[in-house]
């Protein structure tokens, strides 16, 4: 059995506040000197790599759509070894989910987890009516342990004591925490979330202003103690996910920059136990890709907000046509699988990528798909067998300008956007690029088939 301090940080809707105050309250709790194992829930990649900032370790994703319960339980379970307490950021309000019945929902996450809920609720133009939402908030699932409640855009004086005295007397959940509200944020949002914080221009003064935030609104010793209460979980399954098998069999490139930043660490993770050493590679300065390499990993970002700079390293856009065409092992994700496109259009100006793939993408203005995917291998994919069913997550403001050019696909999509509305993944030697993010505890196959696939290459290079 595993006990450890712990809380989910929620709320009745999305856009309340979650993200700034989990920050808060970690970077608060790690000033008096505590080891702070930070979760999102959900597919997200901005909040998670804020919250990785602020623990000063990196943030794991837990996601009931993308990953089996017991795969859960070990994230978990490994990744609060010798911490003091955990965090996990939820998403949306509690009960949301995929469907009327909250399915994937951070209500469900707290109960596998046995974890209590910290629950931020909205005081904007209420007052005694909150009581009546926290009411229904704590009815709704019985066995959804609500901890604590923060109140957020609440007036000083009596706006503030009539709202605590009705929780109070409908529900008797705590307060915890008052927010009041706020002319001006530390944390801009963008792409229906915070800047990441490879953009921020001051990441060090923002986590200090967000633990300085905690302290002055929040009760945080009593949040300590509502995450000191929670029950001792189930114990984990056998096999540890950060144990590593064997030596290193091959090196696989991943290009980490600005413009690709979006990286599950549980991906990285599974390369390296399944045999693969992992070297950073940029793409905006590095003049071409090290010879070292056995297979490239290209994972999400914003490629078009370095798109200018990423068209004018041609030097490092040719290595990488000439790996290919040598037989270089790529996967390549979202951003990824624009940057292998001809080019990247943004606001009618024409940006030259890496032009692998015969694509040129258009930015526009509204998401073109957003939220889970689900797809299913085909038999031309290098890395996975067909029949493979791959459960991830998209979102992208870019399309394919010229689907009449597409060459073979991987995946037939059953849900979500993909490529063309029907298939994703595209297919070119040993290149595959698709818009779906995969997360490796969800799709086990993928990693051991990447390092798989890296052996070969490397094996190749060597009788040559």
């Amino acid at each position: 059995m595993q006990k450890v301090p712990r809380l989910i940080l929620s709320a009745t809707r999305g856009g309340l506040g979650k993200t700034t105050l989990s920050l808060g309250i970690i970077a608060a709790w790690r000033s008096k000197g505590r080891s702070i194992a930070v979760f999102k829930k959900g597919p997200d990649f901005i909040d998670a790599g804020w919250l990785g900032v602020a623990a000063a370790r990196p943030c794991y994703n837990l996601d009931l759509f993308m990953m089996d319960q017991e795969r859960i339980r070990q994230s978990f379970s490994d990744h609060t070894v010798n911490v003091d307490a955990a965090i996990i950021e939820g998403n949306r309000g509690l009960y949301d989910g995929v469907d009327e019945s909250g399915a994937y929902s951070t209500a469900r996450l707290s109960k596998l987890l046995k974890t209590p809920v910290i629950l931020i609720v909205d005081g904007t133009k209420a007052s005694a009516t909150v009581g009546a939402v926290v009411l229904g908030m704590q009815q709704y699932d019985a066995d959804v342990r609500i901890g604590g409640i923060i109140l957020n855009n609440v007036s000083s004086g009596r706006h503030e004591q009539v709202i605590r005295k009705a929780i109070a007397q409908s529900s008797g959940i705590p307060v915890l925490g008052v927010v009041p509200r706020q002319r001006d944020s530390e944390f801009p949002e963008r792409h229906m979330g915070l800047t990441p914080f490879h953009e921020h221009p001051d990441v060090e003064r923002s986590i200090r202003a967000s633990a300085s935030f905690a302290e002055r609104y929040l009760d945080l010793d009593a949040l300590w103690q509502v995450a000191c209460e929670s029950p001792e979980l189930d114990g984990a399954v056998n096999t540890a996910l950060s144990s590593h098998e064997g030596e290193q069999q091959a090196v696989i490139g991943v290009i980490r920059d600005k413009a690709f930043q979006f990286y599950y660490p549980d991906n990285l993770e599974a390369l390296e136990r399944h045999g693969a050493g992992l070297k950073e590679i940029n793409a905006l300065h590095d003049s071409a890709l090290p010879d070292d390499i056995d297979a490239l990993y290209l994972g999400g970002g914003f490629p078009e907000t370095q798109a200018a700079e990423l068209a004018a390293n041609k030097g490092f856009c040719s290595s990488i046509r000439c790996a290919v065409e040598k037989g270089l092992p790529v996967y390549a994700e979202c951003g990824g699988l624009i940057y292998l496109g001809r080019s990247l259009i943004l606001q009618g100006e024409r940006y030259a990528m890496a032009a692998v793939l015969p694509l040129d993408f258009i930015l526009e203005k509204r998401p073109q798909a957003h939220g889970y995917a689900i797809a299913v291998t085909a038999g031309n994919s290098p890395f996975l067998s067909e029949g493979t069913c791959i459960r991830g997550h998209e979102f992208h403001y870019s399309r394919v300008a010229n689907l009449d050019a597409l060459p073979p696909m991987a995946y037939h999509v059953q849900r979500g956007g993909g490529i063309n509305g029907n298939a994703d993944g595209v297919v070119y030697k040993n290149v595959l690029a698709s818009y779906v993010h995969l997360h490796a505890l969800g799709t086990p196959e993928w990693a051991p088939a990447m390092v798989r696939k890296a052996v070969e290459y490397r094996a190749m290079r060597t009788r040559a």
